[in-house]
């Protein structure tokens, strides 16, 4: 039997790896982002775009490194645009999301009560990535969310947790494995595909009334996977395949979050649909 290290090395190994690979080494955190238009407390959302936009970055990520291209994609827009950082663990700098999701949907609620008081809105919009896509579904769900929260968005979220290509699969074969990853990294046990807080969550169906939401997914993910596992059903919902828009778009997990402009070009019609144009493999340059 091999021993614990060895059997959960890998499933850290590969978030950190695919989530981490292409970000540049972390310099700041949200309170030393861009003083102008991104975590600019002083921003009052306009009537083109009445809601603030907070950012929600995923596992292993933060408030900055997972937005560095579309936190300024959007405030060049006329966006109030605003990201927190959450799950950290101690003594654990710079990579977050790796706390109990619930304990991070709470962190996520405080962010926002004090997101509206700041700048006068009555609800927000909700971007986020991976974890960050299906972590507030928490909040909207159990902690009052969907009364402050006009419209969710997740890039590649794991709706429905994963299976990181079957790793987790093997946890069974190992007992107290499991048991283990919970203990260490809460955050990654959560997302699982069968843990008991994805359970919770999708109990029920996967929405609430009154929120607006939006899943982008590629087929190339290599961290949710299967990619499907991402959509979420409901009356309310539009589920985007990006290569359905894009058939030369070769956007993996990470890259879709990062820097994929034909992703970004269908968040930005999903904050305003009423100005909404189609998205082409062209919306790169957009």
């Amino acid at each position: 039997m091999l021993p614990w290290k060895r059997v959960l090395r890998p499933l850290a190994a590969l978030l950190l790896t695919a989530t981490v690979a292409v970000l540049p080494a972390a310099t700041a955190q949200a309170d030393s982002a861009p003083s102008s238009g991104w975590n600019n407390y002083s921003c009052k959302p306009s009537s083109t775009h009445p809601r603030p936009v907070v950012l929600v970055h995923g596992t292993f990520g933060n408030s900055v490194d997972n937005w560095l291209a579309l936190a300024p994609y959007l405030t060049s827009r006329g966006y109030c645009v605003f990201s927190l950082d959450y799950g950290q663990l101690p003594g654990v700098p710079l990579f977050n999301g790796l706390g109990p999701i619930d304990k991070s949907a709470g962190q996520l609620q405080v962010f926002v009560d004090k997101v509206l008081a700041a700048t006068g809105a009555a609800k927000v919009d909700l971007v986020g990535h991976s974890q960050g896509g299906m972590m507030p579904r928490y909040y909207l769900k159990f902690l009052g969310g969907a009364a402050k929260v006009n419209a969710l968005v997740g890039i590649a979220p794991d709706n429905h947790g994963t299976t990181l290509n079957g790793l987790t699969n093997l946890l069974p074969y190992f007992p107290g494995a499991k048991d283990l990853l919970s203990a260490a990294t809460p955050g990654l046990a959560d997302q699982i595909a069968g843990s008991a807080f994805l359970t919770k969550l999708n109990a029920g169906g996967d929405t609430v009334p009154g929120v607006h939401y939006t899943v982008i997914a590629t087929k190339y993910d290599e961290v949710v996977t299967p990619y499907q596992s991402e959509f979420l059903s409901g009356s309310d919902v539009h589920n985007v395949l990006l290569q359905n828009l894009c058939g030369l778009d070769l956007s993996e997990h990470v890259a879709i979050g990062i820097f994929d402009r034909i992703a970004y070009h269908e968040v930005a019609n999903a904050l305003d649909p009423a100005h909404a144009s189609t998205t082409t493999c062209a919306s790169v340059f957009s």
